[in-house]
């Protein structure tokens, strides 16, 4: 391990492209360029959509490459910083290595700078959540945390300030995970399903992808997965630290976080170790909704198990009311509750979101296609759903597999297809009536209308306010 000043020497005298100007490399960028290093920023946005970032660049000594030939002759440069969003599969970037270029990434640097022990979350649904959980648990324990990673905040420029005693909590997509020769102190695999094919191709490369969260950590470090998750508890065999499993179906009586009925007001998350057994958390203290928040509840305690006294982990239970966009209560009109779940990006999510309640409700599903099936999907909503409103690129394909459903024919479900957004929040409206619950959980990634799910969701909560 290394100083970031230390690294920076090792660049001088290097020609260095950097790919992609978004929130994860623009501290990145800044760092680079006030350490006067030759650096060329590639992205394939035009210069009008991007002008006052790159007049700002520019003036800090950048050189710019932008367009659809921004990736052109990328194998000119020593060192190439890949965007998390551009698979290193691109033959660009192939070439490049093939010719000698130093292919990383603005997460791979930290990895090898940080120096505090880091405890990494990944799966393909609950990351944040579990992310945070661990966060708060850390921080109710009285130690200096910092979180940040796919959760929205770049932790490169923090890497200076950090002290061995400190803990960083990162979540980690399969985009950043892809290229990883370092794996985290502490890994948490909350679980695995098909997600992100547009990108990945073959469930294969994502499975690999992800396998990097742990795959190169040491005897000592710690690995947690979730045991009701076949391809999790399968993949733990190729661990080499230590394994504690999660399980909410079944008792894990040697090692690890289950469910326990053992306690006067109902059930209770349960720890197992070399101490024995012992009662962490009741059930009634968790305050956010679904079965898959408690999973989330159990993978943050196995990962901080020896570090946070369960006494935290009750306090944070029971103040914590969610993060924003996950099962999201936005309102309540005429007797209707309207909830965000703009994270549900994947078919999994929106069925776990379905089973957090305890009715059937209505729906609004659609988004960019990742090439991800969608017959279970609709199994689920022929079950759980009264009225399903479809918008976006997936819609025709959303309904195809809820027709074909079996059940359908006799469900009396209800299925209602908008131009948008403002569309659907309006028929949702229309069909709702007193006791009904309203769910923004598309099942698909916003990219077709939207910059992203928080974007998607912020407008929904907007749209739902401005009801009347």
């Amino acid at each position: 391990m290394s100083t970031m000043s230390e690294y920076l020497e090792t660049l001088r005298g290097k020609s260095i492209a950097v790919i992609g100007m978004g929130v994860s490399n623009t501290p990145l960028l800044r760092t680079l360029l006030r350490a006067d290093l030759k650096v060329t920023v590639c992205d394939k946005a035009p210069r009008e959509r991007v002008e006052e970032q790159a007049a700002e660049l520019e003036s800090l000594g950048a050189k710019l490459r932008l367009g659809p030939d921004y990736l052109v002759k990328l194998h000119k440069f020593d060192v190439i910083f890949r965007t998390p969003g551009l698979s290193p599969n691109t033959p660009e970037l192939r070439y490049a290595a093939e010719k000698g270029s130093t292919l990383t990434s603005e997460m791979e640097l930290f990895f090898q700078l940080c120096p505090c022990r880091i405890i990494g979350v990944t799966g393909s649904d609950g990351k944040t959540t579990t992310t945070t959980l661990i966060s708060e648990f850390l921080k109710e324990a009285g130690l200096n945390v910092y979180l940040g990673g796919n959760i929205g905040r770049p932790l490169l420029p923090d890497v200076d300030g950090m002290s061995p005693e400190d803990v960083a909590v990162v979540e980690l997509s399969s985009f950043q995970l892809m290229t990883m020769d370092r794996s985290p102190n502490v890994a948490v695999f909350t679980n695995l399903s098909p997600n992100h094919l547009d990108y990945h191709h073959t469930m294969e490369e994502y499975t690999a992808a992800k396998m990097n969260i742990f795959l190169h950590q040491k005897p000592e470090d710690c690995a947690v997965f979730n045991y009701d998750n076949d391809i999790t508890r399968s993949l733990s065999k190729k661990a080499s630290g230590k394994v504690t499993y999660f399980s909410r179906q079944v008792s894990l009586e040697e090692k690890g976080v289950c469910l326990g009925p053992n306690y006067p007001e109902g059930q209770a998350i349960w720890l197992s170790n070399q101490q024995g057994h012992r009662l962490v958390l009741p059930l009634s203290d968790i305050r956010i909704p679904g079965v898959h928040n408690i999973e989330n509840y159990m993978a943050a305690i196995a990962a901080v198990d020896g570090i946070v006294p369960d006494k935290c982990v009750r306090a944070v239970a029971q103040r914590f009311t969610g993060v924003e966009h996950r099962i999201e209560l936005v309102r309540e009109l005429d007797g209707v509750k309207y909830y965000n779940d703009s994270i549900g990006t994947s078919p999994t999510r929106t069925m776990a979101c379905l089973d957090s309640f305890n009715q059937k409700l209505i729906i609004i599903a659609g988004g960019y296609d990742k090439g991800v099936p969608f017959t279970q999907l609709g199994m689920a909503i022929v079950e759980k759903v009264k009225v399903l409103i479809l918008t976006g690129d997936t819609a025709p394909a959303i309904k195809k597999a809820v027709e074909e459903a079996d059940g359908y024919a006799e469900s009396g479900l209800r299925i209602i297809e908008t131009e948008d957004l403002v569309s659907a929040v309006s028929a949702a409206q229309n069909a709702a009536q007193k006791g009904d619950v309203v769910v923004l959980s598309p099942a698909c990634a916003a990219f077709d209308r939207f910059k992203n799910f928080m974007e998607r969701g912020k407008v929904f909560k907007q749209l739902v306010n401005n009801l009347l």
